[in-house]
């Protein structure tokens, strides 16, 4: 068995050509173009290249864009008082804090600084706290882009077991709440699963990993799944990007994998551009709830 590809860079076009619909008609109807605005702390060379795909995302469906640069030293207040500036601005829609931080910056606090409806990570505990509850304002751009790959790659998930490895509160978290949920915006087939949450104190990872029939990978290791860890017919996504001598890696071993799962991600070109392409979609998303708030 050799594993269907599941091409996030083809999926993440479709999505972005019916984006690119949805924007025009916004700006037809209402006169105003949705507006992101990015905030980038410090110098690091992996933040760059990821605002910079953002913003080339952005011109691509007919959003604007505004980058706000900051040097690595700069005050917290400083950064705080220029998101409150955003918040208060009607010509932004969106707002969205590059991580990491410099650690002289509480990250946390400059999240809940975010007004909600502009939180386009969704990472206000007001967004997360409605996911929770299965009412979310937004979904969090990384687990959104899973379940569109899913979805648009013909992996059904409902009534299925999915194991994530890695509890984080960008990915693994939030990924667990939306399969665990009734419905979800590409309707109730892309929700109703069964989820397991490994994590680095989990004992018999690979116990737990064979028994999935969809295994979704985000811990920042590379290719700590291996082929031992896959029940043949698994579906595999991962969304680990791992920066090695040898170029990006994901966090599984992509070629003895594909041999056993019925359908895998690669990496670059699988979850990746899935996530800056929900993230234009949380921007539209936002300028429409601004518009009758």
């Amino acid at each position: 068995m050799t594993a269907t590809l599941l091409d996030g860079t083809a999926i993440a076009g479709e999505i972005r050509a019916e984006l690119s619909d949805e924007v025009a008609e916004f700006i037809e109807n209402n006169g105003v173009t949705p507006c992101l605005a990015a905030i980038l702390v410090g110098q690091n060379p992996a933040s760059q290249v990821y605002v910079r795909s953002k913003r080339k995302a952005c011109e691509q469906v007919g959003l604007e864009s505004v980058l706000h640069r900051l040097p690595e030293d700069v005050p917290q207040d400083d950064l705080l008082a220029l998101i409150t500036r955003l918040n208060r601005s009607s010509d932004v829609h969106g707002i969205l804090v590059q991580l990491p931080l410099p650690p002289h910056i509480q990250a946390a606090r400059i999240l809940d600084a975010v007004h909600p409806l502009k939180d386009v990570d969704a990472f206000h505990p007001d967004n997360v706290g409605r996911l929770a509850q299965g009412r979310p304002r937004f979904l969090p751009c990384t687990p959104h882009g899973v379940l569109q790959i899913l979805h648009r790659g013909g992996v059904p998930v409902a009534g299925r077991h999915v194991v994530i490895v890695g509890r984080s509160d960008i990915v693994g978290k939030p990924l667990a709440l939306l399969l665990l949920a009734k419905d979800s915006p590409l309707g109730p087939q892309s929700a109703n699963a069964t989820v397991t949450v490994c994590h680095s104190r989990t004992s018999d990872l690979a116990q737990i990993t064979r028994s999935a029939d969809i295994l979704v990978a985000a811990v920042g290791q590379p290719h700590c799944i291996t082929a031992e860890m896959v029940r043949p017919g698994t579906a595999v996504v991962d969304v680990g990007v791992n920066r090695t001598p040898e170029g990006l890696a994901g966090d599984v071993d992509f070629a003895a994998v594909r041999e056993l799962a019925s359908h895998i991600t690669p990496v670059p070109g699988g979850v990746g551009p899935l996530t800056v392409t929900m993230l234009l979609h949380n921007t539209l998303a936002a300028a429409r709830l601004q518009m009758v708030a």
